[in-house]
């Protein structure tokens, strides 16, 4: 019985031998032409950085013909990064006569990039389809464009530099002041070309992780007539204001009526109120004896001589007409 105890205690302290003395991977680094010591295999488990993935990955990257050392690797993974990742693409750059070192493969990484995927666009260059980008050409004639733009990675700007968003923003803007300062749309549809050489010379690559190769116009379809619509919207705005001036003076027109037709009743009330005065004048003059009796007929019949002067300059309308003749 103590016998077996013994036996599996042996056992079982021999697997937890070989799980923190990884001598199989020492081995295997050995004959791998990898220096690598047994002890520093160790350290890694007790550090709880898996020893097999930095020793296969100093294998790949010394058969590869890469300098790299063990403490590199190790640090990269405890920094959080992808260790294998960063070998394949540092031995894609290298095949690609791409200058790319551990260093810059390691920031790039932990910068949140797959430097793999970005050393194989820089190897083999991406196409952006932009979307369609509207643009007016100062005949008032609106263009839609939609462009091809052939980028490849930056290796030097891929830390910091601007994505695909900022390219795409750049080339449309690009392409609208290349159709907006154009005469007439049929000079951006006889010469498309025009349009990508003036937005490849502009620098749009400038302070992003990409590199412009060229800049193809796939298509570009007429659309509205922006000018007339334009022509049109501002004749109906200046007819609007038209109606609203012509409005306002017939307004001030009726309120000048309304108050010359106030200001003559006033007038006529004025007048009444004198003439029911004269009754009372007339009155006041009999008594004080300033009038006569035969001065009051003489006015009287001065008033009927000058209403029948009036009636006859009128053309005799209060005189009676003549009766027909039987």
């Amino acid at each position: 019985m103590e016998f077996l105890v013994f036996f599996f205690g042996g056992i079982i302290l021999f697997f937890i031998f070989l799980y923190f003395i990884p001598v199989n991977l020492w081995i295997t680094a050995m004959f791998s032409g990898v220096s690598v010591g047994l002890f520093d295999l160790v350290f890694m488990r007790i550090r709880k950085v898996p020893p097999s993935l930095i020793v296969q990955s100093l294998i790949t990257s010394t058969k590869a013909g890469l300098n790299i050392s063990a403490a590199e690797l190790e640090t990269h993974y405890l920094a959080g990064g992808h260790v294998q990742s960063v070998i394949k693409a540092l031995i894609s750059a290298d095949k690609a006569n791409i200058n790319l070192s551990f260093k810059q493969a390691a920031a790039i990484d932990l910068a949140g990039r797959d430097v793999f995927e970005a050393v194989q666009i820089s190897v083999n260059p991406r196409v952006i389809n932009t979307p369609n980008v509207a643009a007016v050409a100062q005949d008032g004639i609106q263009l839609v464009t939609k462009a091809r733009v052939t980028v490849r990675v930056n290796i030097a700007q891929l830390v910091g530099g601007a994505g695909e968003e900022t390219i795409l923003a750049r080339v449309g803007e690009g392409i609208v002041t290349s159709i907006g300062s154009s005469q007439s749309h049929k000079e951006v549809l006889e010469n498309p070309d025009k349009i990508s050489k003036l937005v490849l010379h502009k620098g749009l690559d400038a302070g992003t992780a990409y590199e412009i190769l060229s800049i193809d116009i796939a298509d570009i379809d007429v659309g509205a007539n922006i000018g007339a619509k334009l022509q049109i919207d501002q004749a109906n705005a200046d007819l609007k204001v038209a109606e609203a001036k012509a409005e306002e003076r017939r307004a001030m027109a009726v309120a000048m009526e309304q108050e010359m037709k106030a200001k003559t009743q006033e007038a006529r009330s004025r007048v009444i109120e004198a003439e029911a005065e004269v009754p009372k004048a007339l009155a006041e003059a009999f008594r004080s004896g300033n009038l006569g009796i035969m001065d009051y007929y003489r006015m009287q019949n001065m008033q009927a001589d000058t209403q029948m002067r009036e009636s006859i300059a009128n053309g005799g309308s209060d005189s009676p007409s003549p009766s027909p003749k039987q």
